[in-house]
């Protein structure tokens, strides 16, 4: 059926509707925010219109101004604050769209294993925890690899024997699919010879006896993991405060966390609204699940606390990791007799993909073996074949491969084809690779981390770090993504070096590219007038510079919603000032847009009155339920007749709800904005954020 709607602009939503009517309510909010300028900086913008520029205006959360130190002026004399960059380089605030936010917390709290590069190193150091340790405490830690041990195997549980014969011990490798427990663990967990393997997950075992050798990968490790104590709550809060303090101080902006629980948003919704968070986080849940199925089942959010927190993903975990040999393979390992094993069975995961692309809900899937990205892809295809875009609720529904790292070469343009984004970590690389071709052999080394083959076939690649599995900073994964070579400068054979990106492709990875696989390309990613004020300032200039001085280069500001979160206080490179000028100066009646008179240094005072009231009086087909809700931020230039000129989409969820909000800001009116100077009439920027609530 058809459902009529009429839409009212006013300065309070305080509407009432009429059954049988789609309400949009829209509402200009009120702008009393100081100005910031940065001034002196290397911008790269990652705008195509605009890739360089000097100085940023910032009111309240956006950005109002990006061009010349000189066409600055005019905001710097009401700015609230100045910072002086001192030729500082800044990029759109950087986005890790892999994180475990809670294990890089974690990994801060508990015994950190990394740097271990030995056997002996890793067990000294598990010994001074078992030193301190009471009788029977458990000690559990994580970060060890094997990588450069020689040789390069795996710990036993006899090796921990060795250093704690009466404390349970259970210590898990960087990638999180494989840990090792002693015997006092494994005597806990009541594993004998006989235990079998469970699915999506491996005991392995001595070839002679038999009996479990103490390490355990993937859905295996549960066996061990249930009998640890849980963490108590405060714990959990600590965690995530710990990883959101080392993420700003890093220079990320936001992180996309892959996994986790219903338990978990209700924790970060909660640390959100008592002000303890300031990071953005794009926030996924596990399924196949209870709390998936739930998710679906009540459908998406739209973005909360500011566009800070976004909960919209359920993450899915198709394989194990290269390293531990749990990645599901089309072959044999070269090193192993296995081809590695799924966790989730395709026909349990499919219908759950057919409920979550209706309901439009993300879905990213880690895929790592060539076989798992295989089988995904076919499922993600299988799925967009059963249910077209009009039965979607969100045409375009983004999903996503997390990993991506083996692929076969016939299924490169696939990710193009179907419209997958590939997720993906260039540390991943230059670490792997150092036993990659032992898993391997050299010919699957061809597909694998094929990053320039992925965006020469069209995709977008969004860059990330998948932290604590590696250290999770940003100047390693873009040196990473350029120099393909490990942090000492070492390539081999296999290592494929035509697969390094530009440094444009590479900042691209970790910006606009990032938030295009959260759909928030045109609320932040690039350096533009309206967007998210979230800007990361480094100590060098990545984009020129000798790829090894890449990793010397270290963050100095953070900024996020024109807020300064972090700052290097000891480097004497950034300076700040506060003029003497009142706001008063400028005035703004019910708007939160700064007019665009960067052209007019004469301007000094403009009146923008309250938007007329106007109507549009049918809507098109909404196929929505009733009681749906949605809302929808726009920016939109206003031309000196009044008109819009320009709507852009700041956030909302990219379906129908938004195609109809564009079409009501089209037919929005306002009188034009006066320059008080002259008393001409100029365009300007406002936001103007539109609710919908269909009643019946």
């Amino acid at each position: 059926m058809k459902i009529g709607a009429t839409l009212f602009l006013v300065l309070a939503l305080c509407l009432s509707a009429s059954p049988l009517n789609a309400i949009v309510n829209a509402e200009t909010t009120q702008a009393k925010e100081q100005i910031i300028v940065f001034k002196n900086g290397t911008i790269y913008t990652v705008n195509d219109k605009q890739p360089k520029a000097e100085a940023i205006a910032v009111k309240g959360d956006r950005i109002i101004y990006v061009g010349t130190n000189k066409g600055a002026q005019s905001y710097e004399k009401k700015a609230a604050r100045v910072v002086d960059l001192k030729g500082s380089t800044v990029v759109p605030g950087m986005t890790d769209s892999h994180y475990h936010l809670a294990g890089v917390g974690a990994r801060e709290m508990n015994l950190n294993l990394e740097g271990t590069n030995t056997l002996e190193a890793f067990l000294a150091k598990v010994k001074e925890r078992v030193d301190k340790a009471k009788p029977g405490e458990w000690i559990t830690g994580r970060g060890w690899i094997e990588t450069f041990w020689k040789p390069p195997t795996f710990p036993t549980r006899w090796d921990l024997d060795k250093i704690a014969p009466n404390n349970p011990v259970y210590l898990t490798r960087a990638d999180g699919h494989a840990s090792v427990a002693n015997s006092a663990a494994i005597t806990l967990a009541g594993i004998t010879k006989e235990t079998a393997n469970p699915f999506g997950g491996e005991i392995m075992r001595d070839k002679q006896t038999g009996e479990a050798n103490g390490m355990f990968l993937d859905k295996a490790q549960g066996l061990i993991g249930a009998k640890i104590p849980p963490n108590r709550g405060d714990n959990a809060e600590q965690a995530y405060l710990l990883g959101v303090k080392r993420s700003i101080e890093l220079g990320w902006c936001q992180i996309q966390d892959a996994g986790g629980t219903l338990g978990e948003v209700e924790l970060l919704k909660k640390l959100y609204s008592e002000g303890k968070i300031k990071l953005r986080i794009y926030k996924a849940i596990h399924g196949p699940s209870a709390g998936a199925t739930k998710f679906i089942a009540d459908g998406a959010a739209a973005p909360q606390f500011d566009n800070r927190f976004t909960f919209r993903t359920i993450k899915v975990v198709m394989d194990g990791a290269l390293g531990s040999k749990g990645a599901w393979l089309l072959e044999n390992y070269s090193d192993y007799n296995t081809a590695g094993f799924p966790t989730v069975k395709p026909e349990e995961l499919y219908p759950m993909l057919i409920e979550a692309l209706k309901a439009g809900i993300q879905v990213e899937t880690h895929a790592i073996g060539d076989r798992a990205n295989r089988v995904i892809l076919d499922l993600y295809e299988k799925a967009f074949a059963a249910v077209p875009p009009a039965e979607r609720k969100v045409k375009d529904p983004r999903w996503r491969v997390e990993h991506a790292q083996i692929l076969d070469l016939a299924d490169v343009p696939r990710f193009a084809k179907l419209g997958v984004i590939p997720s993906m970590q260039p540390s991943h690389a230059i670490g792997d690779l150092h036993f990659a071709p032992s898993r391997l052999g050299m010919k699957r080394l061809a597909g694998a981390y094929a990053w320039e083959s992925l965006i020469k076939s069209g995709v977008k690649i969004a860059g990330g770090s998948d932290a604590p599995v590696e250290r999770g900073e940003p100047m390693i994964e873009f040196y990473a993504a350029v120099a393909r070579k490990d942090i000492r400068g070492y390539t081999g054979e296999g290592w494929h070096p035509e697969q390094a990106v530009s440094r444009q492709d590479a900042l691209k990875m970790f910006t606009l590219w990032a938030a295009y696989a959260a759909f928030e390309e045109n609320l932040k990613g690039s350096i533009e007038v309206g967007k998210l004020a979230d800007l990361t300032v480094l100590s060098a200039d990545i984009m020129k510079i000798a790829a090894p001085e890449i990793l010397k280069t270290r963050c100095v500001m953070t900024v996020i919603g024109g807020e300064v979160v972090y700052q290097d206080n000891s480097l004497a490179s950034l300076s700040t000032s506060s003029p003497a000028l009142s706001l008063s100066e400028i005035r703004r009646e019910n708007t939160n847009a700064e007019a665009d008179v960067a052209s007019s240094e004469e301007s000094k005072d403009i009146t923008k009155p309250e938007p007329l009231k106007v109507s549009r009086p049918q809507y098109p087909k909404l196929a929505r339920n009733k009681g749906t809700e949605g809302t929808v931020q726009l920016s939109v230039l206003v031309g000196m007749d009044g008109k819009v000129k320009e709507v852009k989409v700041l956030s909302g969820l990219p379906d129908g709800l938004t195609e109809e909000a564009i079409k009501a800001a089209w037919n929005l009116r306002f009188k034009p904005a006066i320059n008080q100077t002259n008393k001409q009439p100029v365009d300007y920027w406002t936001n103007v954020e539109i609710s919908f609530r269909i009643t019946g």
